[in-house]
């Protein structure tokens, strides 16, 4: 039987546009400055990747907030009792039960938002990977603020070279996180979830 839970509410979907949107743009003035694709000046690309990481900082900032405020963090919060064994069973069913037509090891309910490997990403993505890109972006902003060596490495280059990975591991999850939205009992239900709130599932 098809249910559907109200699991993205007003705020958590303007913040999940807005932050596609500019990680999005992020990419494209990212790439255009290291390798001048895209046909974008070199100039106006520094400019728009500097307002777009000022717009993600902001969003960011009202990610987390409306998460304490809302409660929607406890979505997030990793309980360690079975947690690798469950990340195994999740791997299995992505890599061969998937394909198979098994049901999911962890389905959506309204206790449970995301399955463990999801939650992992999530909490890696959020909590680790944004925080480092913020904090090296902010840094590249105002160079005056990193220190000038480390360990005999210039700070500006480790900076860089930090940004730059954050940001391509990133990218890469944006692109894995795609493909697996439209994974689900429709085509593009996950899509269509994120737009009016209700995610489908069954009982």
């Amino acid at each position: 039987m098809i249910q559907y839970i109200y699991f993205y509410p007003k705020w958590l979907r303007i913040w999940h546009q807005i932050n596609a949107l500019m990680f999005l743009m992020l990419i494209i003035t990212g790439l255009s400055m290291q390798y001048g694709i895209f046909g974008i000046r070199f100039d106006f690309a520094v400019s728009l990747h500097n307002v777009c990481g000022i717009i993600l900082v902001f969003n960011y900032l009202l990610f987390m907030v409306g998460n304490l405020l809302s409660g929607n963090y406890k979505y997030y919060l990793l309980k360690f009792n079975n947690f690798f064994k469950e990340l195994k069973a999740q791997f299995r069913f992505y890599c061969s039960g998937l394909f198979k037509g098994e049901k999911p090891p962890f389905p959506l309910s309204k206790e449970r938002k995301f399955n463990p490997l999801q939650k992992l990403s999530y909490v890696v993505v959020m909590f680790v990977f944004m925080p480092i890109i913020i904090l090296t972006g902010i840094a590249m902003l105002f160079p005056q603020l990193i220190i000038n060596k480390i360990l005999g490495i210039p700070g500006i280059v480790l900076t860089d070279l930090l940004h730059i990975i954050m940001g391509f591991l990133g990218s890469i999850f944006m692109i894995v996180h795609i493909y697996f939205c439209t994974i689900g009992m429709k085509p593009g239900a996950s899509f269509k979830s994120i737009l009016n709130g209700y995610q489908e599932f069954s009982e």
